[in-house]
């Protein structure tokens, strides 16, 4: 069975908000073993949902519509669908009783125009509202004698999953009658290209293109690297891991430790697990980057176990009185491997890490924009490198987060 996704709402296409909601909606089909092949944004205008709605109905089994549900002029999913299915919009008083009560259960007076809420195709059936005022939709459409389904559900991302976790997955589950389930496994990786990753993983490529599952598929994401996506499909969850594992196997031993995590892994939860393993802390001295490596690391749960902190010793000043280097130029190996044992000794760390370099635009100290200096101080050694990063200002330092931590990582797998 095939569930497109249609998402509805200018406010999508004008960017104000980004759509996570149809990535949820697409994440919960997979594990439920629904294909979707299409997710479609669509703005705030009538004529516009009803001819997206019969495009994604003409290939589709069924549809989830999220959002334009709400109360005002500008809601206008209901209107589109009942139109689609050729339906009139009548009231239903139960589902106005259920607003009224929510409001006054709040000590908020109600808006008429929360009524519009109330107004539901003949023929829908309801999916009644327990977070908030929009209740959901399950209509019946017939497209050219082919009995189909279009869900509509809140736009709001927890009364969202609430509708699709009670009532619209176990309804397209039920529909499907196909117990099957698509497990995917994402392996992330940081160190090479995009292309040049395809190159070394052809062979593999080749054969589950040959087999049919599971499948490849590679994901570009800027400064988070690039993710190699196993996808399965089988009976159960354990079969399907059961397909996935020897193909993680070669692809790790192709790629050894460019792989660095699985999934929802970061390279900052990772360094952080692999220094929580040997009961080290970590400090930061950072300067090209000016926070961004302790705010990432930060941003990880049960990160105070391990990080103690960062001194930003953007200006030089700060290097030469607070961490100890050697007045003079500051973009260099002599100046980061004095920035980090600086911060190691001040921060009183097993461990710390230095990023000195230019962002750009212009150069500094006879290097060019690009030019990342790392300082990596352990118990036993002090390692530094010189790397020269691509792009602009802001994604220079976002790039130079990840590799400052990779090569950390690199230098605790060795020791």
């Amino acid at each position: 069975m095939r569930c497109d996704v249609v998402a509805v709402g200018t406010e999508l296409l004008l960017g104000q908000i980004v759509d996570t909601n149809s990535s949820w909606i697409g994440e919960q089909l997979a594990a439920s073993g629904i294909d979707s092949l299409l997710q479609v944004k669509v703005g705030d205008n009538l004529a516009r949902i009803e001819t997206i709605l019969r495009r994604v109905l003409a290939d589709a089994d069924a549809v989830i519509m999220c959002g334009g549900l709400g109360p005002t002029h500008d809601d206008l999913t209901r209107e589109a669908i009942s139109a689609v299915m050729g339906a009139e919009l009548v009231h239903d008083e139960s589902v106005a009783e259920t607003i009224r009560q929510l409001f006054a259960a709040r000590g908020r007076t109600m808006a008429a125009n929360n009524l519009r809420q109330a107004q539901v195709p003949v023929g829908a059936e309801l999916i009644r509202q327990t977070r908030g005022t929009a209740p959901g939709l399950i209509c019946p459409v017939v497209v050219d004698g082919v009995e189909k389904v279009v869900y509509a559900v809140p736009g709001v991302p927890h009364e969202m999953k609430d509708m699709l976790e009670r009532a619209v997955l176990p309804d397209l589950r039920r529909r499907n009658g196909d117990p099957s389930v698509i497990v995917s496994r994402t392996l992330r990786t940081w160190g090479e290209s995009e292309s040049g990753l395809n190159e070394r993983l052809d062979p593999v490529i080749d054969e589950l293109e040959a087999a049919g599952t599971p499948t490849l598929a590679f994901l570009a994401s800027g400064w988070e690297g690039i993710k190699v996506r196993l996808t399965a499909k089988a009976p159960s969850a354990a079969e399907a891991a059961a397909l996935l594992e020897p193909v993680e196997a070669r692809i790790r031993s192709i790629l050894g430790d460019q792989v660095f995590g699985v999934d929802d892994d970061t390279m900052e939860s990772v360094v952080l697990q692999l220094l929580r393993e040997r009961g080290w802390r970590l400090g930061l001295a950072e300067s090209v980057t000016g926070g961004l490596v302790a705010g990432r690391i930060t941003n990880v749960p049960g990160s105070s176990e391990v990080f103690v902190g960062s001194v930003v010793s953007y200006a030089s000043e700060v290097k030469f009185e607070v961490l100890g280097v050697d007045p003079g130029p500051v973009v260099n190996e002599q100046a980061a491997r004095q920035m980090a044992e600086g911060a190691r000794r001040v921060l009183h760390t097993d461990v710390a890490v230095s990023l000195t370099g230019v962002a750009g635009p212009a150069e500094q100290d006879g290097m060019p924009a690009g030019t990342l200096c790392v300082g990596i101080a352990l118990p036993d050694r002090t390692v530094t490198r010189t790397l020269r990063l691509p792009g602009l200002r802001d994604q220079m330092r976002q790039m130079s987060v990840i590799t400052a931590l990779d090569l950390l990582r690199r230098e605790l797998l060795a020791g």
